[in-house]
């Protein structure tokens, strides 16, 4: 049989995606109630925005940047990566990636210039899907197709909320139809913290899973277990950052000497440091977080990475983007929701929301992340103009 060779068309090469400019914004968005978790209170939330335009199209990435300091990482879009990728192709994502990692190792290979870093890749990713007409997670191979399922997070620290309060908060999720809900744990004392885990277990049930998120609130193991202790009989689905992200040894003992699964990762970033975690056997899910680790590439690389450790990868908040990633790998398939927007606040960012019904998320049929950012609120809350780098 003949074999006809194909040579790239001159349409191919055209359809390259050339990056004319790079846009990026600060937006900070206030809280109407100060909210608290174990190791401090958020009143603020600054999000850095940003686009990445060519003659083909735009793709839309932001990244979380703190409660405060979120002109560091837009510094980091403008001045130190959106130069590096002006004028590339939009299609050499892992080149790309690859140039602005490198070129930023003096820089922060984490913290707020490797989200500035998860922007620009998120942007990218969004851009190439919207040209090729795809909804993101069909662009990055579906694994799923219909739905994924989430869970509602809530359940913070706020002035007079009683654990009664609590438990009406999360059995309001279940009766939304949310088959598990997620609460903080590791502020108060061990008795105080015993009476609200047991009255949300009292009110939702067995059948209802149930998340404890401890923020890094213990300094040790030794401090940790007797409120590890006082979980057990609840029967939680896990306990997420019992310690400081960098204390993986804490993380190894603690798997080591309780029931409840742990699970960690949503700060950090890059590839190794999830390694590392998987190798001193020191969780048992990661909740990589697209925004900080490195962007939807290296989010991809780490759920390869943990498939291999027979670990799953349940991303962190912000599920208007990690819904199309929890839909595109085998180990993944969970995704977050807060049912209280103004706990993370994004949704006035957007012109559309992906709601959940029954506890799942549909997907999009829009092409790429299907939304556009609400330039009425960018004006009313931006703490910057869009800052263009061509």
């Amino acid at each position: 049989m003949a074999v006809t060779v194909l040579e790239p068309s001159h349409h191919v090469r055209a359809a390259a995606g050339i990056i004319k400019r790079v846009e990026a914004r600060l937006v900070r968005m206030s809280l109407r109630v100060t909210t608290s978790f174990a190791t401090r209170a958020v009143s603020t939330r600054d999000y850095v925005l940003v686009r990445v335009i060519s003659k083909d199209g735009i793709g839309l990435g932001y990244t979380y940047a703190g409660s405060s300091g979120g002109s560091i990482a837009l510094e980091a879009v403008t001045t130190l990566l959106a130069p590096l990728i002006v004028g590339k192709s939009s299609l050499m994502i892992e080149g790309l990636w690859e140039r602005m990692y490198r070129d930023a190792l003096l820089h922060g290979r984490t913290g707020a210039v490797m989200r500035a870093l998860s922007a620009i890749d998120i942007a990218l990713w969004d851009h190439n899907a919207r040209f090729a007409n795809l909804p993101l997670w069909q662009f990055l191979g579906s694994y799923t197709d219909g739905f994924v399922d989430c869970y509602a997070s809530g359940g913070y620290y706020r002035e007079g909320k009683s654990p009664e309060h609590l438990a009406d908060e999360l059995a309001g999720y279940v009766e939304q139809g949310f088959k598990g809900v997620k609460m903080k744990v590791g502020m108060l004392s061990l008795e105080e913290e015993k009476r609200r885990t047991m009255a949300v277990r009292g009110r939702i049930g067995t059948d209802v899973r149930l998340f404890l998120d401890a923020n890094n609130a213990w300094r040790d193991l030794f401090t940790a277990l007797p409120f590890i202790r006082c979980f057990e009989p609840f029967s939680p689905d896990w306990i997420e950052e019992p310690f400081s992200p960098d204390d993986i040894e804490s993380h190894a003992r603690l798997v080591a000497s309780t029931t409840i699964p742990v699970a960690t990762g949503e700060v950090e970033a890059g590839r190794w440091r999830f390694r590392a975690l998987l190798d001193a056997r020191a969780t048992h899910v990661l909740q990589a977080d697209a925004l900080v680790c490195g962007g939807i590439t290296e989010w991809r690389r780490i759920c390869g990475i943990a498939s291999a450790y027979g670990v799953p990868v349940y991303p962190h908040a912000w599920h208007d983007i990690h819904v199309h990633l929890a839909a595109s790998q085998p180990n993944s398939g969970l995704a977050e929701y807060f049912v209280d927007q103004q706990i993370v606040c994004t949704q006035p960012l957007f012109d559309r929301e992906l709601k959940p019904q029954d506890g799942r998320i549909a997907l999009p049929s829009e092409a790429g992340l299907a939304f556009s950012f609400n330039e009425e609120t960018l004006d009313r809350y931006g703490a910057s103009d869009w800052q263009a780098v061509s």
